[in-house]
């Protein structure tokens, strides 16, 4: 099995996303033989913004980046995404990622009936760290967008393993880690039927 992990807070060791990834990730580690782990932290190895010179694709380095990040999502039958809530949604260096693995004619494609996602088979586990308590709140812009752009793809297996409100105390911190850590996914994959 491939597992592809990736980190997006700029928090590093301070980071509960992180923290979370890495229990879900280590979970797999011990439960699974033989997994095939990728790992990419886009705090410090940060994927270009998508500009008019990317898609031209006039810089032969990026290019090449981004067919192997194209590959490694594709190639992955677990995701696993240390995603904190940045202003109400997720971080840039993210949405950099998703702008490289979200393309037309490799993981999606538009028919005459609309969109068809072409990367189903997957599932992807999020681990999210929110300073505040967003659960079913309209200020909620990360897990509705996280949602949608899986499954846009053809991914309807995606879920998330929250720590809420720890930037409210210490207390809270230490509560919700706690919480986040007791129900991580279980550590298994089956092959789901594609989009």
């Amino acid at each position: 099995m491939k597992l592809l992990h990736l980190d997006a807070s700029v928090l590093g060791d301070n980071s509960v996303s992180r923290q979370l990834s890495s229990a879900v990730v280590a979970r797999f580690n011990e439960t699974v033989e033989s997994l095939d782990v990728t790992y990419r932290d886009l705090d410090q190895n940060p994927i270009p913004h998508l500009t008019s010179r990317s898609l031209a694709q006039t810089d032969a380095a990026e290019a090449t980046e981004a067919e192997v990040i194209m590959q490694q999502f594709l190639a992955a039958d677990v995701i696993v995404i240390g995603a904190p809530m940045y202003n109400f949604s997720i971080p840039s260096t993210l949405k950099a990622w998703i702008d490289r693995v979200a393309v037309a004619g490799r993981t999606f494609k538009y028919t005459e009936n609309g969109p068809v996602g072409l990367a189903g088979g997957k599932r992807v586990i999020i681990a999210s760290a929110r300073g505040g308590i967003y659960t079913d709140s309209p200020a909620d812009f990360q897990e509705p967008f996280l949602r949608q752009v899986f499954a846009f793809m053809g991914i309807n297996d995606v879920e998330f393993v929250r720590a809420e409100g720890i930037a409210y105390s210490p207390k809270h911190r230490e509560d919700a880690i706690a919480a986040a850590l007791a129900n991580l996914p279980a550590a298994e994959f089956e092959e789901v039927a594609e989009a």
